[in-house]
């Protein structure tokens, strides 16, 4: 007597690999899209670390400064974004090898090609899209900005937060996330959007 074995056919299986690759094609970019995201908390959380450390300086100082180690902020090793306060060029804190420079007079901090590389897509200067600097006095004002390539496309992600309240001006641009209105000081604002 014949003992009859039972198995799938070509066709089930073809069914069933056209679906895993529908549901591929929906995650992946969805994955992708969140771990991007997911980066971008480095430079709100990062930002919002400058804002205090500039506001406890002017406490103390009543004047607010562009040197990042003076007013005490010095994000850790693995930074994706680099940070600027001075709105030139430097001197920036070279993160390309493993020993980090103490400079006091340092305005900005490079994004940490040491760890990630060069080819990673990490921008470690800042572009001038976003306007940074520091107004010292009794009634001065600062804005910081954050820039970074966390998706390795030709874009940057641009970030910036301000000691006062700034209007931001609607954009055209579709990557733009930062609405029409008020905003008040010590919130992060994503000037350009590369998500």
């Amino acid at each position: 007597m014949k003992s009859l074995t039972k198995g799938f056919t070509l066709i089930e299986l073809m069914i069933v690999v056209a679906i895993i690759g529908i549901l591929s094609a929906i995650a992946i970019p969805n994955f992708i899209k969140f771990q991007s995201r997911a980066k971008q908390s480095e430079a709100k959380a990062n930002l919002k670390g400058l804002f205090t450390a500039q506001k406890a300086y002017f406490q103390e100082k009543d004047t607010y400064s562009n040197q990042m180690i003076g007013v005490g902020f010095q994000p850790e090793r693995g930074n994706r974004y680099s940070y600027d306060l001075s709105g030139d060029s430097g001197p920036w804190q070279d993160r390309t090898t493993s020993v980090l420079s103490d400079n006091a007079t340092e305005t900005g901090v490079e994004a940490d090609t040491f760890r990630y590389g060069s080819t990673s897509g990490i921008s470690a200067i800042m572009t001038n899209a976003i306007t940074t600097g520091v107004v010292i006095g009794a009634l001065g004002s600062f804005t910081g900005g954050a820039s970074g390539n966390i998706d390795s496309d030709p874009t940057l992600d641009q970030w910036s937060i301000s000691s006062i309240a700034r209007i931001s001006a609607a954009s055209s641009d579709a990557t733009t996330s930062c609405a029409a209105g008020n905003m008040s000081g010590g919130e992060p604002c994503n000037d350009f959007n590369d998500v």
